[in-house]
């Protein structure tokens, strides 16, 4: 016979030792595989329930994550913002305190060039009388000299001066 003819013989002892060899795997075989089959799919689907549940607690602490990076956001926002507005209270102040400052000085100085003027006045009129007296006594011994001019104006005074 040739290679691609088959056998009745060979044809009927492949099918008797194919179907002996399905009988023993099903009396002993066959419970333990489907066992084991068993056992796999359940632990698959353990896996992927695990799986799934460690998918919903990443997807939870993601979204807490988000909330807690947005709330630090806004703090530091606030933060932020309260620091200007501090920042801009305290240059307030100090341009404040400083035109005070700069008006207290300006009317110190007022006041210093004031008394100043003042005691320059009284020193000029002081000098002025002392001036004047000793000019008036200069014109007076001038013209005094003589003791008739002497009782002229003596008497020049004496008239004018009333004696009540």
């Amino acid at each position: 016979m040739g290679i691609l003819t088959p056998d009745p013989g060979l044809v009927f002892w492949t099918t008797l030792t194919f179907f002996i060899l399905v009988f023993i795997m099903k009396k002993v075989a066959w419970k333990p595989i489907l066992r084991a089959l068993k056992v796999r799919e359940e632990y698959i689907e353990f896996s992927l329930r695990d799986a799934n549940l460690a998918k919903e607690e990443l997807a939870r602490i993601s979204e807490k994550q988000k909330e807690i990076i947005d709330e630090g956001r806004r703090q530091r926002d606030d933060i932020i913002r309260e620091a200007r507005d501090l920042k801009d209270e305290i240059i307030k102040d100090a341009k404040e305190a400083a035109q005070k400052e700069a008006t207290r000085i300006i009317n110190q100085t007022h006041e210093q060039m004031e008394r100043d003027k003042r005691e320059a006045i009284l020193t000029i009129k002081h000098q002025i009388s002392l001036l004047s007296l000793e000019i008036a006594s200069k014109i007076l011994r001038e013209e005094l000299i003589s003791q008739d001019r002497q009782e002229s104006v003596i008497r020049q005074h004496l008239q004018e001066i009333s004696f009540n």
